[in-house]
């Protein structure tokens, strides 16, 4: 990693913009991509490694023009795209990206996936249905709905669903 300094981040930042002068990056309290605004955020407070491999995988989402996903599986997919673009970004910069942090980055998005996959009635993994608009159940053929955020807990709620696909027809 070269010499840090107490605005590494900055200097990443600057070096960054040069190469690709149409990314927009914007203070803020955390590391994330907006689409919508076309914007990097970043958190200049923090200035170590696992900053900076944030705002390497942010910068890939924006490379990568990644929107919004339709499935659990999707977004999976764009976080994984995103951190193989920042590893690519870190060998120009002469940085190295852990993988361990990669992963343990990935198994929070693993997790997540994990438990809003799972049944409410019986407790079968299943996959999202009907153009990603909800979980059906293998097993016991519930369906179910889940939050659209992936910030929020994996609620899981059968409320207004018919209880099969049976009750669909």
């Amino acid at each position: 990693m070269p010499k840090k300094n107490t605005n590494f981040i900055q200097s990443v930042i600057t070096e960054l913009s040069v190469k690709y002068p149409g990314l927009k990056f914007v203070q803020g309290n955390s590391f994330y991509w907006s689409p919508e605004t076309a914007e990097i955020y970043y958190n200049s407070k923090y200035d170590h490694e696992k900053s900076l491999w944030s705002l390497l995988h942010e910068t890939g989402h924006a490379l990568l023009k990644h929107k919004n996903y339709k499935s659990d599986y999707e977004l999976l997919s764009l976080e994984l795209a995103a951190w193989e673009k920042a590893k690519s970004l870190a060998t120009d910069i002469k940085i190295e990206i852990s993988q361990d942090h990669i992963e343990d980055c990935m198994d929070t998005y693993r997790d997540w996936l994990h438990k809003r996959s799972i049944c409410p009635t019986c407790g079968t993994k299943s996959l999202q249905q009907d153009n990603h608009k909800y979980y059906r159940c293998f097993n016991c053929h519930t369906n179910w709905k889940v939050s659209t955020s992936r910030f929020c807990r994996a609620y899981r709620s059968t409320k207004n669903l018919p209880r099969s696909l049976a009750e669909i027809s």
